[in-house]
């Protein structure tokens, strides 16, 4: 087998790795810039002024990352971002937050699920 087959081979693996784990750029108030990460492989590790030069960053750590973990200079990470959700989860708050946030939901006339959904949405 040529060395360039064997290359070729290698970035395939590593461009499938690298695939499983989701990329998640969000804006930071606190550094004035966007922020990524790609859980549960590393957590903010990248910033820029927009979010095209932070996805290339990023995609550039997670590669070299994975390269880490297949040549076992670092364990792999526990799940691989193929996880299917629900769209439900359980959230405990005082019962004076549920009280506050059902009124203003019954204000504005939607349900809390609606309510909360959209309070979400904005951060």
């Amino acid at each position: 087998m040529s060395i360039k087959k064997v290359r070729q081979d290698r970035n395939d693996l590593i461009r499938r790795f690298s695939a499983r784990f989701p990329r998640l750029i969000e804006w930071s108030n606190e550094d004035g810039a966007f922020v990524g990460s790609a859980p549960p492989l590393v957590g903010q590790c990248c910033h820029g002024k927009t979010e095209a030069d932070v996805a290339i960053q990023l995609a550039t750590i997670v590669n070299d990352l994975v390269q880490d973990v297949l040549d076992g200079k670092m364990p792999a990470p526990k799940g691989d971002g193929r996880k299917a959700y629900s769209g439900k989860f359980l959230v405990r708050i005082p019962t004076a937050l549920h009280k506050k946030i059902a009124l203003k939901a019954q204000a504005r006339g939607e349900s809390l699920n609606q309510y909360v959904s959209e309070v979400l949405t904005e951060t």
